[in-house]
C-alpha cells in the first residue's frame, strides 16, 4: 500500500482531520493529501479510467458488432459506430472519439 492510501485512511479515522501532521508522519505533501482526501482530485490510475469512454469489455463488444455487421457487408460509419457507443455506455462520445478509439 503506498504512504498515500495509509495517510488516508489515518485521515478517516480521525474526527477532526489534522492533515498537516498526518502528513509529516507519513512523509506525504499536505496538499496531496487534503484533495485527495475531499475527493478535489483521484489517483492517476482511476482518473485514467475515468477519462475513457468505453472500459475494455465494452470495447471488445463494440468490435464484436462492428465485425458481424462486417461480415453481413454492412460496414458501419463513423456516425453509426458513435452511436453504438453512445447506446452502449449512455455517454455521448466527442465528433473525433471514434477516430481515437480505433488507434488504441
Amino acid at each position: 500500500m503506498e504512504p498515500i492510501e495509509v495517510a488516508l485512511d489515518a485521515i478517516k479515522s480521525q474526527k477532526k482531520p489534522n492533515y498537516t501532521a498526518v502528513a509529516e508522519e507519513y512523509d506525504v505533501h499536505r496538499s496531496t493529501l487534503s484533495r485527495r482526501h475531499r475527493s478535489v482530485t483521484a489517483a492517476r490510475g482511476s482518473r485514467e479510467n475515468n477519462s475513457q469512454l468505453l472500459i475494455k469489455q465494452q470495447s471488445k463488444n463494440l468490435v464484436a458488432y462492428i465485425n458481424k455487421l462486417t461480415e453481413r457487408g454492412i460496414p458501419p460509419s463513423v456516425h453509426m459506430v458513435r452511436r453504438f457507443a453512445y447506446d452502449i455506455c449512455q455517454k455521448i462520445p466527442g465528433k473525433n472519439w471514434a477516430a481515437r478509439w480505433i488507434k488504441s
